[in-house]
């Protein structure tokens, strides 16, 4: 639908930007931290980008003073950060390791020192190893009461101060990415034990949310997803229900888990049929329709274009992910008897090959409304790019006219009628992109390092910082402010 005026972002409308624990904490075995399954993944050569670790990061541990003031300075309402559940348990369980709630209690104070909405994200991807090592992480239901164990102390501890949580991130990336892709730990390439660890993460994250509700803690809990919309290439009828199954497979058997309690039909179908899955018990249904979250959290980076798909077995080529920065090195991903993964000609990408689409955050934002009615906070979106230091200044326009192209339609869908409750971009400073090393820098802060030395670690303002500053201190209303004004 086409609006000739565009509603105002709301009055208390969260502006925020976003990190996770191990991509700028470092400090990895400081005060008393156990090691998680990433300390010990990315120790193995050629596993990331030029063997990039995340032992110091960019040193938030001991800089989060700084970085807070930073955060300030330009005005955010809002910080999304992770809690590293190594440095609370570093054994996942047992004896409390006081210093790790001495420092997240301290980076939260500081938060509400300057009226800084913090929102916790209770799990981003770095398990403990002594879980994996015990009884294979995800792959235990043990896990599930581990989890909630360590929620609860969370929610114990900072409740008073934080009215956001966020109960897993992208648990479809870290589950295909960990067990069927075999690219982050455990480093596993099987369906049926990847199907096994998703069923088991799903009801951990229904066990953590009934724990909050359980407790009436104040504030609001939702999972973050990677929601990818997905476009069929073309109006052929086949191509459209390759676009249908796609979704379904890719969006919908996390999203409707979360949000109703159940798989979709179709998929769960075929699944247990090919005997990858069985369906759920009783008692399992039973947990998940308690883990209806208050909100969905939306990380958004790009959407993805199909075609039909005939053949019955993955090709010998397989996927190929970018992490060289590269542009045109990835190579598409094809799901057997489904569909095809293809260029969408009518839009750009980036140098790691991402789909640039802000149209798709609006179209996703309308799906999760007119799908499950539920309010909506954008945890994630932004833009990976090489960032230049040039005379002392950091001109990142192209970020700029990325980040305002997609706030543009986030507004066009609160205009839709969809409650978007607030965007974090990602990231605050830059920070280890995980497989990708340093050089795929996100933040709107720079930070002198780079994959072979920590350097300076000193934090730069780059163009951005000001752009986003003006953003929130006209509560959006300079988006649409003409270039002449």
């Amino acid at each position: 639908m086409k609006h000739k005026h565009l509603d105002a972002f709301p009055a208390d409308f969260l502006w925020g930007s976003a990190s996770a624990a191990y991509q700028i904490e470092g400090a990895h075995d400081a005060d008393g931290k156990g090691e998680s399954i990433w300390d010990v993944f990315v120790k193995k050569p050629g596993t990331t980008f030029q063997d990039t670790t995340g032992d110091i990061a960019v040193d938030h541990y001991h800089r989060y003073l700084e970085d807070v003031a930073l955060m300030a300075e330009q005005g955010l309402k809002a910080y999304r950060f992770s809690v590293s559940w190594a440095r609370i348990f570093p054994n996942g369980k047992g004896e409390i390791n006081q210093a790790g709630l001495d420092f997240y209690n301290a980076l939260i104070d500081e938060l509400v020192k300057y009226q800084i909405e913090p929102i916790v994200t209770i799990y981003h991807w770095d398990l403990p190893q002594a879980l994996q090592d015990e009884y294979g992480g995800f792959e235990s239901r043990e896990l599930i009461q581990d989890f909630t164990n360590y929620a609860k102390v969370l929610f114990e501890a900072f409740s008073d101060r934080v009215k956001y949580w966020i109960s897993l991130n992208e648990q479809n990336v870290f589950i295909t990415h960990g067990y069927l892709l075999g690219l982050h730990p455990p480093k596993v390439k099987d369906l049926k034990r990847t199907l096994s660890a998703n069923h088991i993460a799903n009801l951990a994250n229904a066990s953590v949310i009934a724990a909050f509700r359980e407790g009436n803690y104040p504030g609001q809990i939702g999972p973050s997803f990677n929601f990818s919309p997905i476009y069929a290439l073309n109006a052929d009828p086949e191509n459209v229900l390759a676009k249908m199954d796609t979704e379904e497979l890719m969006d919908f058997f996390w999203l409707d888990v979360y949000a109703r309690g159940y798989y979709p039909r179709t998929v769960l179908k075929q699944l247990i049929e090919q005997g990858l899955m069985t369906e759920p018990t009783k008692a399992d249904y039973a947990l998940l329709a308690k883990g209806k979250p208050d909100f969905i959290g939306l990380n958004y980076y790009q959407s993805a274009t199909v075609t039909k798909n005939d053949a019955l077995s993955l090709s010998q080529e397989g996927m190929q992910m970018n992490h060289s920065g590269k542009k045109g090195t990835s190579r598409s991903i094809s799901i057997p008897s489904v569909s095809k993964f293809t260029k969408n000609t009518y839009l750009e990408q980036t140098n790691w090959d991402w789909t640039i689409d802000p149209v798709g955050i609006r179209s996703a934002l309308r799906t999760i409304e007119s799908r499950y009615a539920l309010p909506v906070l954008i945890t994630e979106n932004g833009l990976g790019e090489y960032d230049q230091f040039e005379n002392g200044e950091i001109d990142d326009s192209y970020r700029i006219d990325y980040l305002k192209q997609h706030l543009k339609q986030v507004q066009e869908a609160i205009t839709d009628g969809v409650q978007v409750l607030g965007y974090c971009s990602w990231s605050f400073t830059d920070l280890l992109s995980w497989l990708n090393g340093y050089q795929k820098r996100y933040g709107f802060v720079y930070v002198d390092r780079d994959e072979t030395s920590e350097k300076t670690l000193n934090r730069y303002k780059k163009k951005s910082f000001y752009w986003y500053q003006e953003v929130i201190a006209t509560n959006g209303a300079s988006l649409t402010k003409k270039e002449n004004d």
